[in-house]
């Protein structure tokens, strides 16, 4: 049986680079798509449900590191994850602080040589089964990928959020938020007794916070790990998380779910 793959890669000619080296190292390979950007690559690997995915990292739109978060939490048996290749234009020295993920790598442009070991190491995963779930070595290396922000780039921590509330801003201590929630334009900051609006977009509030203390569990949520009651498993196997002192039960994205294995 053919192994199907699809290419996520906005510039044609590296599309159609990758795919005729694939085709000379591995002929067996069934590349069935071809997708210019992240949200195209979300929807039609939903769609085609291939075993490999080659994902450039840099996209308009959506980064390939964002599509591939969707796609975990979008993803729905009975077919397993699949297998991701990033595609990046990295450095070589940024690359080694992800090379021993067990998904794969492949730096631009692309080297037949370095490709060669990239299918090797495919077949390898594919012909021992999937006995685990791909989304697993997903997480370690899209965790990789975030921490490649230049230090320079981090903002400094964040110990208060002003919030408006009607005439008045609210100054809210991060040490007692719950959760912070991406909805439409705004975050929703919950604390246990309020909820608050912010027009802070998500991605620019998660680097001031505390990496130990705040933990995104999904593309819309962050949570403050000291109100994490328990976390367990719903009736489709999805990780749901119990809050002490709130009410919602939010879902944690594949990509994530290791964080909560130990509870």
């Amino acid at each position: 049986m053919s192994i199907r793959a699809l290419i996520a890669e906005d510039e044609p000619i590296l599309a159609a680079t990758l795919a005729r080296l694939l085709a000379k190292l591995w002929p067996e390979l069934d590349i069935v798509g071809t997708a210019p950007n992240g949200v195209a690559a979300v929807e039609q690997a939903l769609q085609l449900k291939p075993e490999v995915l080659f994902m450039d990292i840099k996209m308009p739109g959506q980064t390939g590191i964002e599509a591939a978060e969707e796609l975990a939490e979008r993803w729905e048996g009975p077919a397993p994850f699949p297998h991701v290749v990033f595609v990046t234009a990295y450095d070589d020295y940024a690359v080694q602080a992800f090379e021993q993920a067990a998904a794969d790598y492949v730096l631009k442009p692309v080297n037949e040589t370095r490709l060669a070991r990239t299918v090797e190491r495919l077949q390898g995963l594919l012909a021992k089964g999937k006995d685990e779930d791909a989304s697993d070595p997903l997480a370690q290396l899209v965790g990789r990928l975030q921490a490649l922000v230049p230090a320079t780039a981090r903002p400094e921590r964040l110990d208060f959020v002003r919030a408006a509330v009607g005439n008045m801003v609210r100054m809210i201590p991060v040490s007692e938020v719950v959760f912070f929630q991406a909805t439409d334009k705004y975050v929703n900051v919950a604390t246990s007794e309020h909820e608050s609006l912010i027009r802070v977009p998500l991605k620019e509030l998660l680097p001031q916070l505390d990496p130990v203390q705040f933990r995104q569990i999904n593309r819309s949520m962050v949570v403050n790990m000291s109100c994490v009651a328990s976390a367990g498993r719903d009736t489709m196997g999805k990780v749901m998380l119990t809050l002490r002192e709130r009410p919602e039960q939010p879902r944690v994205s594949p990509v994530y779910a290791h964080l909560f294995r130990q509870m």
